[in-house]
């Protein structure tokens, strides 16, 4: 019992930086050690190289005085341990468990004020909505800033990564905001169905101009082809115009011609006329002294058979009152009906 009281054992793990103090002055340091040291005068001063993950939520005001909160997470790790033995207190009790003060619990809590120092400084620089909307830059700036830290620096230790998980107005503020943005989504859902009506509309009448170019464009074929037709039918016209105008002349030219015929025919009649009647007067001058009954005689030797009948009846017909009964025979007819054929 009494070597255990004044002797211990130390192992620590490889994560675990261990500094022996030995009435008052370092003999040995390091990573993972393990050693056996004479408990009396002897003191242990542990500090964990381990990365160590920080949650954190401040309520600040924006560049615009505008509350807002900042949620996020910090982590860090003890670069130079000997730095920070020599800052705070990481002396182990006794027991070699616990600590002897609560610097290891308030380096944490110095880790948040640097970080929440920064996000103030960063969130004076910016409007609430660019906080909103620009995040990101807003995580990269505090980032820069904190691994920049004379406090980090100080202590030996150093940032790992720092991220800004959500960045919220107030309720009030964030239900402004959120009728302001549905206000502008409505608006913009609005423009959309304006737009697309608008296109709608376009399209619409893009067609209609097109009906009515096409509409147009066949109207303009049918009458040329009714132009066209008319043209044709016109020169028909023309041409049977041409025809009957060929044949109007040429009639007329034919009756010309025969108006000529009848006049020279008529001037041939009239000279045959005048020839006839010159013969007859120059043969009634011949005669004019001549007993008619001579003349008769003479005529009578040269006619027909049935010449001479006619004139015996004619003759009778001048005497019927002298006649009582006259008798002609069928024989004498039909002998003069053969001779007519003759």
């Amino acid at each position: 019992m009494i070597f255990r009281r004044l002797f211990g054992h130390v192992k620590a793990n490889p994560s675990v930086y261990i500094i022996h103090f030995r009435n008052g002055k370092p003999v040995r340091q390091g990573a993972g050690l393990s050693f056996f040291y004479f408990a009396p005068n002897a003191s242990l001063v542990s500090i964990p190289l381990e990365t160590i993950d920080i949650p954190f939520m401040f309520q600040e005001v924006s560049q615009d005085f505008q509350e807002v909160t900042v949620q996020g997470q910090v982590t860090y790790r003890i670069s130079e341990p000997v730095v920070l033995a020599g800052m705070m207190n990481f002396t182990l009790g006794p027991d070699r468990k616990a600590y002897l003060s609560e610097d290891p619990q308030k380096l944490s809590a110095r880790v948040v004020t640097v970080v929440q120092v920064q996000v103030r400084n960063a969130l004076q620089t910016m409007p609430l909505q660019d906080l909103l909307r620009r995040s990101s830059e807003l995580e990269i700036s505090v980032r820069d800033a904190v691994g920049q830290a004379a406090t980090f620096k100080t202590l030996g230790i150093s940032l790992v990564d720092l991220s800004i998980l959500a960045v919220k107005p107030n309720p009030d503020t964030g239900r402004a905001l959120e009728a302001n943005a549905r206000e502008q989504i409505l608006k913009q859902a609005d423009d959309a169905v304006y737009v697309r009506r608008n296109a709608a509309i376009e399209q619409e009448r893009a067609v209609k101009e097109n009906e009515l170019n096409t509409e147009i464009a066949i109207e303009t074929k049918k009458r040329q082809i009714r132009d066209t037709q008319l043209e044709a039918e016109r020169a028909e016209l023309e041409r049977r115009q041409e025809i009957e105008d060929q044949a109007l002349t040429g009639k007329i030219n034919l009756e010309e011609r025969n108006r000529e015929l009848t006049v020279l025919r008529l001037e041939n009649a009239r000279k045959e006329a005048d020839a006839k009647a010159y013969a007859i007067s120059t043969t009634m001058a011949v005669f004019k002294d001549v007993d008619p009954k001579v003349l008769q005689a003479l005529t009578i030797g040269q006619a027909k058979s049935s010449t001479l009948i006619a004139q015996a009846f004619n003759g009778l017909a001048e005497g019927a009152d002298r006649i009582g009964e006259l008798n002609i025979s069928p024989a004498l007819l039909r002998s003069l009906l053969e001779d007519q054929e003759d």
